[in-house]
């Protein structure tokens, strides 16, 4: 059972949603950076998303695409993002960690040296927006192997016909992309996302957490109401880049965290 598993465990005999955060890795630098991950499981995060910066973003809107750049700048590589999580698991070994992002940076290091080094470091899951289940040999099977989740998103258009293609090795959750488009654009909502997420969970056993678009603690809980939880990232990211002190953005975590944990 990975600390994912562990974690939804614990969450469905609490009778409780999940809150899920997303982090650029560096952003706006790495010790900054790290202090906030490090402060998110006392803000009330049950899942940590870690974004590994990269040049080429297609799937994230200005605000992420932002973040990158500043962590990029500021000299953050995938060795500062693994030592990001090693210095959460010196203080932390429960909170589940998931890397998100490009499949590039891990083609470069080489899957097998990176599954070893990421899993030393303390990662649980992998979310690689830009590997389709026809790639699943790449990267998906290697990681599961090697003991890490490796969650899919599905979207507003991925049919009955595309849906177990899409769920045939994901594991640990299934992120439900609750918008078409990039991140940060538009706002989700739970009369469009129930259905859907209804319609994932009749396929399959695993918890679904819709993400994209939810900003605000009464969205969180909402949204949180019709799935398994939810996932905060572009509204968080914004925080830090308009320079809140990292109590201030940890506080503001924790008023998501708290809606999300009210459904």
């Amino acid at each position: 059972m990975t600390r994912i598993d562990a974690t939804f465990a614990r969450l469905r005999a609490e009778n409780r949603k999940a809150f899920v955060a997303y982090l650029m890795a560096g952003d706006p630098d790495a010790a900054t950076a790290a202090e906030i991950v490090k402060g998110l499981p006392g803000a009330g995060v049950d899942i940590i998303e870690l974004g590994l910066p990269f040049t080429d973003p297609m799937a994230d809107g200005p605000t992420i695409q932002l973040a990158g750049q500043r962590a990029l700048e500021g000299g953050m590589t995938l060795d500062g993002t693994l030592e990001t999580v090693r210095a959460l698991r010196a203080q932390d070994d429960a909170t589940p960690v998931v890397l998100m992002g490009y499949y590039n940076p891990i083609y470069s290091r080489g899957v097998d040296r990176f599954l070893s080094e990421a899993s030393e470091a303390g990662v649980d899951g992998l979310i690689i927006v830009d590997l389709p289940p026809e790639e699943d040999d790449e990267l998906c099977l290697p990681a599961q192997a090697a003991g890490m989740n490796f969650v899919r998103l599905a979207t507003p258009t991925t049919d009955d016909r595309r849906l177990p293609k899409v769920l045939q090795n994901t594991s640990g959750f299934v992120y439900y992309v609750s918008i078409t488009g990039i991140t940060g654009a538009g706002s989700a909502s739970a009369a469009k996302v129930g259905p859907e997420v209804a319609r994932i969970k009749a396929k399959t056993d695993l918890p679904v957490i819709v993400g994209f678009g939810i900003k605000t603690p009464e969205a969180a809980r909402e949204i949180a109401a019709v799935a398994d939880g939810c996932v905060v990232g572009s509204a968080i990211v914004e925080r830090i880049g308009k320079g809140d002190s990292v109590g201030d953005v940890l506080a503001y975590v924790k008023t998501l965290a708290d809606g999300a944990h009210s459904a």
